[in-house]
């Protein structure tokens, strides 16, 4: 049956007749349909990623992209008058992941199924994900982000696991999300949930009693972990979904006829992050359980396990007190201790290899560096640091372990979904290859100084210049000129991410501005990320940036030339929107501190220029395009390393030995912001810039203020700046999650 009467059969009418939402659920059932009807990926061996995080994003526009029949149904629904884009529009978006670690891990699921290898996603079916943001009188503000309705991609299938929390026996519901490949067959997303949980007992924004667990384990991505109950549900959390995850891994197992005591042949599983780490001593438990030695189920496990560390902040790297896990998770102690002492005590004798330290912590992150046979950075100068700094007595024990896989991103969700203009224009260019082989981004360098290619390119970017524009007028109220420069810093907020000295930076083109120093085109400053409830220092920058963006565009002087937009609830749906639009990308974490980052990676393919540190993927980005196609500003990573360990870093000199970095630091509790802002907020910011700034903001202000409006004036050369855009275009191929994954698959997991 053709697409047109299955959506009139769907509908009951024709289709001039339906309104958008009737199209939507239509839309929907069709996708739902087409994709019950493909088969798993088959194979002898099997991948399991688990992760506490799957920003996924809106499922309907890049599932029809990978049934291979998106550009059918617009081309029907445009016949008749509808918009698929609009109808895209009515989806809620799923609230499952809040930043890089959930989008990378929806970007491999993309990817291992379009290369049809066999592996399934596991993690936790969020009720209200880690929140929705709100704005109100310039502060951030937290609600339940509800998205289950019978509206949505999930099936149940009716399948539940026994879960042990606490001595009490919880029962699980699994729901799935199928991973369609690129005009392939499909793997699953396999989430966790109870029955039991009550969205009715959040009030006051997010506020819920932690401790009944029967009612709030599935409500919340990262409740509050500032008091204990918190860190109990963490870890509440955390191991019901490794249980759930070793049950399926195991029954599945058994259902293939598989022998347990030779698992590894079969079995793979990627650690994403510290938050599956229990994954470990819960499969061995199990294995005992089945009939193993402990030490054949040891090293079953660790053979099957792989470990993915995505940070260098230790705070990150997670760590429970020995007495909050006897609370929740009693039998697996023994593990945990068997494991502690056969590894870091009775071999090593380093407190630095203990699991268990001396204050009875118990450290997830050498949990999984001793009992998995792979430890992998995510980008090159990230696995160097882990090496050579942060974790360099385990790879001084284990250096055949630890590996690099530079993060990617998938092509379909960044460009073909985000930019069906861009997408079909390179199909125009260098045939449609590129789709599933991203290699085949370099052809575009034949066209690097052909002048209608590179008009075309300004012509697209412009076009979703205004399509941004119109979307900020109607949601948030401001009028952007899509002539201007659009500057884009869209992260999770964090101090060493360094909003903050965009921030600064704002402050200082103010005021140049009203001392008649105006930019040569006027520029736009676009952010978007949410603060965790608890990390105040995060809020307050939220809060200054919101006060300049008060300041600067009700400033008749200023706003002709400067505009700040920060956007509000920043999500995948929203990001899909702002990077084809974006032509200068920030990326200005301190250098050594981002691990990798994917945002520079999507803005690179979309055409943005990065302006940023030499952090991260930042540094394979620039030995890709050449420092002429990037703009690099601040110290080195070693630079930064040598200042921490030498505590040669201190904020006061900057402050007061240099005029210009004093006065934005005092504009922050000048009168103009005070008259708008908090001062409390202001103040404790002003104060964290003086007199601590862990991240090293002021080392680099001057630097970035001076490298950036380099990269504004070069701007103004049309010609140079198009070409800069096309070579980002072309060098990006690197960057697909497709090479990441097979890079994965060569070294670690070994597929057949």
């Amino acid at each position: 049956m053709d697409l047109e009467k299955l959506l009139v059969s769907y509908l009951d009418k024709p289709i001039d007749e339906a309104n958008d939402d009737e199209l939507f659920l239509a839309c929907l059932k069709l996708a739902k349909e087409k994709a019950a009807a493909l088969p798993l990926v088959q194979g002898e061996k099997k991948v399991y990623y688990i992760s506490a995080e799957f920003l996924i994003g809106k499922q309907l526009g890049k599932n029809l992209i990978n049934l291979g029949i998106y550009d059918e149904l617009d081309e029907l629904l445009t016949k008749h008058g509808k918009s698929l884009s609009k109808i895209e529009t009515k989806e809620k978006e799923p609230s499952l992941g809040n930043g890089g670690l959930g989008r990378l891990a929806a970007c491999f699921l993309d990817s291992i199924a379009t290369l049809d290898m066999s592996g399934d996603g596991i993690g936790l079916n969020y009720h209200f994900g880690l929140f929705k943001q709100l704005f109100k009188d310039h502060k951030q503000y937290e609600i339940p982000d509800e998205w289950l309705d019978d509206k949505n991609m999930l099936i149940d299938t009716g399948v539940s696991f026994p879960v042990e929390l606490a001595g009490k026996v919880y029962n699980s519901h699994m729901y799935d999300l199928d991973v369609i490949g690129y005009k392939g067959n499909k793997n699953k997303l396999h989430l966790f949930d109870l029955d039991t949980v009550d969205e009715s007992i959040v009030h006051d924004g997010i506020e819920f009693d932690k401790t009944d667990i029967e009612k709030n384990l599935t409500l919340f991505l990262y409740p509050d972990d500032s008091d204990e109950d918190g860190k109990l549900l963490r870890i509440y959390q955390q191991y019901f979904m490794i249980s759930n995850a070793a049950q399926l891994i195991l029954k599945e197992e058994k259902e293939k006829g598989h022998d347990l005591s030779k698992m590894d042949q079969y079995v793979a599983i990627q650690i994403n992050d510290t938050h599956p780490s229990m994954i470990i001593p819960e499969l061995i438990r199990l294995l005992i359980k089945e009939g193993l030695p402990m030490k054949r189920a040891v090293d079953i496990i660790t053979n099957v396990c792989a470990y993915t560390n995505h940070t260098i902040l230790a705070e990150a790297l997670e760590k429970w007190p020995l007495e909050y896990l006897n609370k929740v998770v009693p039998q697996l102690m023994p593990i945990i201790g068997g494991l502690d002492y056969a590894a870091a005590r009775a071999y090593y004798n380093n407190p630095v290899l203990q699991i268990i330290d001396e204050n009875n912590i118990v450290h997830m992150a050498s949990m999984d560096m001793h009992y998995t046979h792979s430890i992998n950075g995510v980008a090159a100068l990230h696995t160097e640091i882990l090496k050579n700094q942060e974790l360099h007595a385990y790879y001084n024990l284990y250096p055949g372990r630890f590996n690099n896989k530079t993060n990617g991103i998938t092509f379909r969700r960044w460009i073909m979904h985000s930019n069906h203009k861009l997408a079909s224009f390179i199909d125009e260019l260098i045939g449609e290859e590129w789709r599933t082989d991203a290699t085949q981004m370099e052809r575009l360098m034949y066209f690097h100084n052909n002048e209608g290619t590179l008009q075309t390119l300004e012509d697209i970017k412009r076009e979703n210049k205004v399509r941004l524009a119109a979307f900020i007028k109607e949601k948030e109220g401001i009028e952007l000129d899509p002539d201007s420069v659009f500057d884009v810093q869209v992260k999770r907020m964090h101090e060493y991410k360094r909003q903050q000295l965009n921030a600064l930076w704002l402050i200082y083109e103010y005021m140049q501005i009203k001392n008649g120093h105006v930019p040569p085109r006027p520029v736009t400053v676009i952010f978007g990320g949410k603060a965790a409830p608890a990390y105040i220092m995060a809020k307050n920058i939220i809060h200054l940036i919101l006060c300049l963006q008060e300041l600067i565009n009700n400033d008749p002087d200023v706003s002709p030339y400067l505009k700040v937009v920060m956007i509000q609830n920043y999500n995948v749906h929203k990001s899909e929107l702002v990077i084809p639009a974006c032509d200068i990308s920030e990326q200005i974490s301190l250098a050594s501190k981002e691990a990798s980052g994917t945002g520079n990676m999507k803005f690179m393919l979309n055409g943005a220029v990065t302006l940023g540190t030499l952090d991260g993927a930042n540094v394979e980005i620039r030995d890709l395009v050449g420092d002429e196609n990037i703009y690099i500003f601040g110290r080195s990573s070693n630079e930064v390393i040598n200042l921490y360990n030498t505590n040669g870093y201190h904020a006061r000199d900057y402050y007061d030995g240099n005029e210009h970095i004093r006065a934005c630091i005092d504009f922050i509790t000048g009168p103009e912001l005070l008259k708008i802002g908090d001062a409390e907020m202001l103040e404790a910011l002003k104060d964290n810039l003086m007199n601590k700034d862990w991240f090293m903001t002021l080392l680099d202000l001057e630097s970035y203020c001076s490298v950036k409006e380099t990269a504004l004036y070069d701007y103004e050369n049309r010609a140079w700046w198009k070409r800069k855009s096309l070579v980002n275009i072309a060098r990006s191929g690197f960057f697909s999650s497709d090479r990441t994954i097979m890079d994965y698959n060569r070294d670690i997991w070994h597929l057949k």
